[in-house]
């Protein structure tokens, strides 16, 4: 009996959550839906099946997709170093240091991406899609070494060290020691800047210039025009790749943690 409070507390909590997307699919999929009907009259896939087959729709979701699998990856390339530094020494103007790399993040993204339209439209980025990826590194990145640094304050080095003596090249060291201990580490920090990327809308419309087109930018325009159903079908797509991600990354660290404990 102690449990059911317990139950009754993720029912509601889960309910809450899945409440929007159910909504958006009875939108979705569904056709004349008036107040103060409680469900809607004509059921059709109609709408949703024209949303998604729109080569507009299909060219932002591949851009969106193209451009937060591109800012991931340059996140981690890029945190990689500082994030190791940072977690595994301990040298003057340190805190400085991440001051200076979590100050985007506290200014105001109005400001921030005002003064990277400036500055690209110098350099000529400004209406690029590479523009828009080097633009959301700026929100991603100190996620990244935020999260990569946590796993390297409790990174053990001596594993390394033993590598090199026996003779293991740089390179070898790398991918078989340091990246097969930080990996469950990397994949959380990917799965950040992912989804951080994914729902950029601000940068991408100041830097994009109209010119690059990505699925927060379609679904912004789509709810200002007040369609109901193209606003859900848009929302249901645009919540799928990170959900798809999500679970990806869950199953990943949910096996890796099994074998983990296997190996003790």
């Amino acid at each position: 009996m102690k449990a059911l409070p317990t139950y009754i507390i993720r029912f509601l909590l889960y309910g809450v959550l899945a409440a929007p997307l159910l909504l958006f699919g009875l939108y979705a999929f569904s056709e004349h839906w008036f107040f103060p009907a409680f469900l809607p009259k004509d059921w059709t896939t109609a709408p949703f099946t024209r949303i998604v087959m729109d080569p507009q729709t299909g060219n932002s979701l591949a851009a969106s997709l193209g451009i937060a699998i591109l800012s991931s990856l340059l996140s981690l390339l890029v945190g990689f170093p500082a994030a190791r530094t940072l977690g595994l020494r301990n040298f003057r103007g340190r805190q400085v240091a991440w001051l200076i790399f979590f100050l985007p993040t506290v200014v105001p993204p109005l400001a921030v991406g005002m003064g990277l339209n400036i500055l690209f439209l110098r350099l000529g980025l400004a209406g690029t899609l590479f523009g828009v990826v080097l633009s959301h590194l700026v929100p991603t990145i100190p996620y990244t070494i935020f999260t990569l640094a946590g796993v390297f304050a409790s990174y053990d080095e001596n594993f390394e060290h033993q590598a090199w003596v026996l003779g293991a090249t740089r390179l070898r060291i790398f991918f078989n020691i340091t990246l097969r201990l930080i990996l469950p580490g990397l994949v959380v920090a990917g799965l950040f800047a992912f989804l951080i990327s994914w729902s950029q809308y601000l940068l991408t419309l100041l830097i994009g210039s109209g010119q690059v087109l990505t699925l927060p930018l379609l679904l912004f325009s789509a709810i200002s025009g007040g369609n109901p159903t193209s606003i859900a079908a848009l929302a249901l797509l645009f919540v799928l790749p990170p959900v798809l991600v999500i679970a990806a990354s869950a199953r990943y660290l949910n096996q890796h943690g099994n074998t983990v404990r296997e190996q003790h």
